[in-house]
């Protein structure tokens, strides 16, 4: 992949503003929701879409346009550990992800379909819905 000519997208609730930088530490949207030692981000909207749509709070769904600070790895959530590949094209870093600018156009899910992810989740025990954090 070449990340020069990658777009990167970060999908969340929270409010920020180009410049400010994502940074490990916050509970994570999923499970016990123990504060992650990663930020994540995707090369694909759908992937962002996703992470706006489930994130946890009641903030307006954003998706921002990010650049990695640092080295960055597969997220071994959406990859071989849990799922075939890398088929979102998601990523993990322990470094910040920092703010190009925010999409502020992009079509969510069908509810029908946003309905099946969250029954899906909510169905999974605590420990198969926290993030691998290794």
């Amino acid at each position: 992949m070449d990340d020069a000519k990658t777009t990167w997208y970060h999908g969340t609730r929270a409010d920020l503003g180009v410049g400010d930088l994502i940074v490990p530490g916050h509970p994570s949207n999923f499970g016990s929701r123990k504060a992650a030692r990663h930020v994540y981000m995707s090369a694909t909207l759908d992937a962002a879409i996703w992470g706006a749509e489930l994130a946890a709070g009641d903030g307006a769904q954003r998706i921002y346009i990010v650049e990695p600070t640092g080295p960055f790895e597969d997220d071994p959530n959406l990859t071989d550990k849990r799922f075939p590949g890398n088929p979102t094209r998601s990523f993990r870093s322990r470094h910040p992800l920092r703010i190009l600018g925010e999409l502020a156009h992009w079509t969510g899910h069908a509810p029908a379909r946003l309905a099946e992810m969250r029954a899906f989740l909510a169905g999974l025990e605590p420990s198969q819905a926290d993030p691998l954090d290794d």
